[in-house]
Parts: C-alpha cells; structure tokens; sequence
C-alpha cells in the first residue's frame, strides 16, 4: 500500500465523517453565497477543526471564489482543498542531515510516545539510516522494557541503564556509542511530562544541554507526539509544550481511530508548529511523513494531481 492510500485508509473515520457532508452540500451547490459558506464552517466544526482554523478558511474560500469567479463544485473543491493544504505547509521534513543527528522525542504519557519511538526508528532504518535508540524514560515503570521490545522488532540499537537512573547519562551514553559505531540518527525517549512539572522539564533541559555539549553542529529535532483522538486539547499542548521547550515538530498519532482528524489542520494553524509524522495505524510502518497535500486529498476523497 502506497502512501496516499495508507493515509486514506488511515483518515477512513475522519473522511466518512466529513465526506457525508461535503456530498450533501456539493450535491446541492448552485453558488458560493453564504449560506453555502455557513454549512461547510459547520462541517469543518464537527470535523475538529478549530473555530479560528476553520473561520480562515472560510474567509480565504470566500475570498478566492469571488477573485477566480468559480461557479462549478469540483473547482471550489480542488480550492478548498489548496487551502487547506496551505494551511498545514512548513517546515514538513525532519531536518536530520548531520552524522548523527539527534532526534528527542517529548509528549504526555497515552499518547504512544514509546510506540512512535519504535515506529520512527524502523521508519529511519527503512530510508537506510542506521539509528540508536537512547531510553532515557527511566522514570515510568516497564518503560524502558517496552522502547526494548520496540528495538528488537525493529532491528535496532538501544543504550539502556537501570530504572531510576540519570535520563541525561543515558543520553551521553548513547551519543558516544552513535559516534563509536557510525550511526546516523540517535533517537532519545524521555518521561512523559506535563509543561507544568517543573522537575520533569528541568530534566529535559539537561537532556538538551548534554545534546548540545556533545553534538554542537548535529541537527536536533524536538518531537512533540499528540494523540489525535483528544481533538482540541492536542491544540492546547501544542501551545503549552512550545511555550515551555523549542519544540520543533509534531508527530499526530492515532488518527486512524478518530473522527476528528480535522485537528491535524488547526495544530500547524494555531500552535505554529509543523507536523512532522502522522500514525495512520497500529503496524510498524504505520508511522508517515507528513504531506500536507497528500493529507488534504485523501481528507476530501480528491485524487492526487
């Protein structure tokens, strides 16, 4: 299955949801009137997007179908469609170039942090990168145990100390094992951590300091994983984990099991932090880069162009 088709497959949820709607208001569109206009902000609404996300693109539709006068639905579609796609563009790519790159994965605990871990790690692998997973959560009981599971699945490396010990020596550790044996990316697990609990992200300031000290000129990534299915709270720690750390991208799990995928739109509108990866599955290479017109075809049922 192809990338376009596992995100089809993946938003199959999200798509019935706001595909019965935008049938029935195309199904019905004689002119772009506000009427028209008001219907599919509903949608959009129920779709999670955002009231703010949604408000935009409505006003860029309005404002685009009366400066190129579209008076056909498919046309309209296909603009609806370039918006929203512009709407989550920026910055898409994992910018992992230098050797090592170092990539710190932050989130809450339930969002899948540790099964992302795992997944990104086969992902690298799969692109011909040899990776070294640091299992830096040595705060959460069995955590180190399941980000192993995850390493053997995926073939991949792993530097590990005792439950309870220094999650920053952990991470020293398996920089220099990366530098001893060539690797190309050290992929870093950290405790589940809320942006309040100062302790916890005193902890993931060291993290980043030891990274600094010891790859200064090495590309970082700081990997914020959301959890889909908590619609516009996923928003909010967007906002709260970039307020608290230099998060440098999103990585949106479980989309597949949620309605309300319309979410993806709003955390690069609203939060200003682009999304990186999306999890359209439970399969080791259910993990995607993040396309955000590939996304937006698939979320309206279009076809690639």
């Amino acid at each position: 299955m192809g990338l376009f088709e596992k995100i089809k497959a993946g938003l199959s949820k999200t798509k019935e949801n706001i595909q019965h709607g935008l049938n029935e208001i195309f199904s019905s569109f004689r002119k772009v009137d506000e009427e028209f206009l008001d219907e599919l902000f509903e949608l959009l609404l129920l779709s999670d997007v955002g009231y703010e996300t949604a408000e935009g693109i409505i006003e860029e539709l309005r404002k685009r179908a009366k400066l190129e006068k579209i008076e056909d639905a498919q046309t309209l579609k296909t603009v609806l469609r370039d918006i929203i796609a512009e709407k989550m563009t920026g910055e898409n790519e994992l910018v992992i170039n230098t050797q090592p790159s170092v990539i710190v994965v932050v989130g809450v605990n339930g969002v899948g942090k540790t099964t992302t871990i795992g997944k990104l790690a086969n992902l690298l692998k799969q692109q011909g990168k040899k990776v070294i997973i640091a299992a830096a959560d040595t705060f959460r009981a069995a955590a180190i145990e399941q980000v192993e599971i995850w390493a053997e699945r995926a073939g991949i490396d792993i530097v590990k100390h005792k439950d309870g010990s220094d999650p920053a020596s952990v991470v020293y550790d398996a920089i220099q094992a990366a530098k001893a044996r060539g690797a190309d990316v050290v992929i870093c697990d950290t405790a589940g951590r809320l942006h309040n609990k100062k302790g916890l992200m005193d902890e993931l300031a060291k993290i980043t300091r030891v990274v600094s000290k010891e790859l200064p000129d090495a590309d970082k990534e700081i990997l914020l994983v959301l959890d889909a299915t908590t619609g516009q709270n996923a928003i909010v720690q967007a906002q709260n984990f970039k307020e608290a750390t230099s998060v440098t991208g999103v990585v949106l799990t479980k989309l597949d099991g949620t309605a309300k995928g319309g979410v993806t739109i709003s955390v690069r509108d609203i939060a200003q932090v682009p999304i990186k990866l999306i999890g359209v599955g439970e399969k080791i290479d259910d993990l995607q880069p993040f396309v955000p017109v590939e996304f937006a075809n698939a979320l309206l049922d279009m076809e690639e162009d």
